[in-house]
């Protein structure tokens, strides 16, 4: 397992540390659209933090944009017709 990119010590919190990551996965087109992510357990041990940063750095993917959640299918990376608003 590589090392996490999370530093607890870092003046950001660090569900933002976990989802600007994977936003920069996206940006670089290492996660494209359709991509299901990790479920929130698998999620938090990848990046060594807790469910629960997990859970709200996936909710800060929803905010911007960038992650759809279907209840019980997962969490998803949004299309760029997604990301613009369109349905």
């Amino acid at each position: 397992m590589a090392e996490s990119p999370v530093d607890p010590s870092a003046p950001e919190y660090v569900y933002r540390q976990v989802a600007d990551h994977i936003a920069a996965e996206i940006a670089a087109r290492t996660l494209r659209p359709g991509a299901r992510l990790p479920g929130e357990r698998a999620l938090a041990e990848q990046y060594g933090v807790a469910v629960g940063t997990a859970r709200r750095a996936i909710q800060e993917l929803r905010d911007r944009g960038l992650a759809v959640t279907l209840p019980a299918k997962g969490t998803f990376i949004a299309s760029p017709e997604d990301r613009s608003g369109g349905n």
